[in-house]
């Protein structure tokens, strides 16, 4: 078992392990209320990698690593990411006005 430190790392070294083999590899989560721990592990019963955290801030971040994987199993393999990451998704958004009266 790996222990990657680095969050993009263990986000890019998981989709890689996925669409080596989409049919066993698996992603398992697991939090413990009293230490305060996240454990993420992405394995494929040859290859096991974990990302452990204890920091709440990163909670987003495994929100974004669920919608990776949704899209990686609900429209196969080989689909772009870019959509799922959101990094295209800020440029589309409007700018939020104020809450007066609209005109």
């Amino acid at each position: 078992m790996v222990y990657i430190t680095s969050w993009d790392e263990f986000v890019e070294r998981s989709v890689q392990l996925f669409r080596a083999d989409p049919d066993s590899t698996r992603y398992v989560m697991k939090y413990r209320h009293c230490d305060g721990k996240l454990v993420l592990k992405v394995t494929d019963n040859r290859e096991c990698l974990k990302y452990k955290t204890d920091q709440a801030q990163e909670a987003k971040k495994m929100e974004k690593l669920n919608n990776i994987f949704f899209t990686l199993m609900a429209r196969g393999p080989e689909v772009d990411l870019s959509e799922v990451t959101g990094k295209e998704q800020t440029d589309a958004q409007p700018t939020k006005r104020g809450r007066g009266r609209k005109q």
